[in-house]
């Protein structure tokens, strides 16, 4: 189990992977900062993405951060430092590259065959909270504080939070949340629909290693299937989620998966798949 106190130096990425036995960490890793976005990490999560994607040796991907947060959104003082140094009224002081990087890094997380957990704590906000709904659940410490947060400092949302939020909680309530920038509990975010588990901060490391562990035992090919699926929901029409589904069923019926998961079930044992 790692314990994820990781002390930074200057030559330390911002984002770190750390891989065991079929399960990915990704690591946000700016302690010292709760993790915020600064200058250099939306190249570093895109790259650690694209890595984690492309690794088929990896069937789970927990995302967590270093130290007591999980991130607190973006680095204020890199943003006061742009806009003391270059901007000039009606133009925009961001890095060209700065969106792109970050909204890529979380379309592959969403994108990557393989379940990705987000393994939360502490400060989650604006793209924390971004990034936490980009994954495929989450399990949350209780003593996290969540907020959508940009409009306390006059922007507008990013990271795909107006396009996760809705779907998560509901159109009237993701206004609320939006427009007010309020903090919540996690016992809130569970009640609403966020998150999956709230456990003890103490435990959390446990508890999400415990669910990927659980999840690696599962077919990878069925799991990348189903996953996309899901993401499709919003998509297309029912007709054709239908039709998507059946060729799915019939895909799946094919594979020695299938066969071993009905006679493990009659036979009252677990199943052992070999995808």
């Amino acid at each position: 189990m790692l314990n994820i106190k990781i002390i930074r130096n200057e030559q330390m990425s911002s984002v770190l992977v750390e891989k065991k036995d079929g399960v990915a960490w990704l690591i946000l890793n700016r302690p010292e900062k709760l993790n915020v976005v600064g200058s250099t990490m939306p190249a570093d999560l895109l790259r650690c993405t694209e890595e984690l994607k492309n690794d088929e040796s990896i069937k789970c991907v927990i995302v967590t951060g270093a130290g007591d947060h999980f991130m607190a959104g973006g680095d204020i003082d890199y943003f006061k430092s742009l806009i003391d140094a270059y901007a000039i009224e009606g133009e925009s002081a961001l890095p060209g590259d700065m969106f792109d990087n970050l909204h890529q890094a979380i379309l592959n997380l969403v994108m990557m065959e393989k379940p990705v957990i987000a393994c939360v704590k502490g400060a989650v906000a604006g793209f924390g909270l971004s990034l936490m709904l980009a994954c495929d659940m989450v399990v949350a410490a209780d003593n996290s504080v969540f907020s959508v947060a940009y409009c306390k400092i006059g922007t507008t949302p990013d990271g795909g939070m107006s396009y996760f939020l809705p779907r998560a909680v509901g159109q009237k309530r993701a206004l609320e949340l939006s427009l007010t920038g309020q903090r919540f509990s996690a016992e809130q975010a569970e009640r609403w629909g966020m998150v999956n588990r709230v456990v003890a901060v103490e435990l959390l490391e446990a508890e999400s290693m415990t669910l990927a562990e659980s999840l690696c035992k599962g077919p990878k090919d069925v799991l990348a299937r189903t996953k996309r699926l899901f993401n499709q929901t919003y998509e297309t029409s029912l007709k054709d989620r239908l039709n998507e589904e059946a060729d799915n069923f019939f895909l799946s019926m094919l594979k020695e998966d299938f066969a071993e998961g009905v006679t493990s079930f009659c036979e009252k044992r677990p199943a052992i798949f070999k995808e």
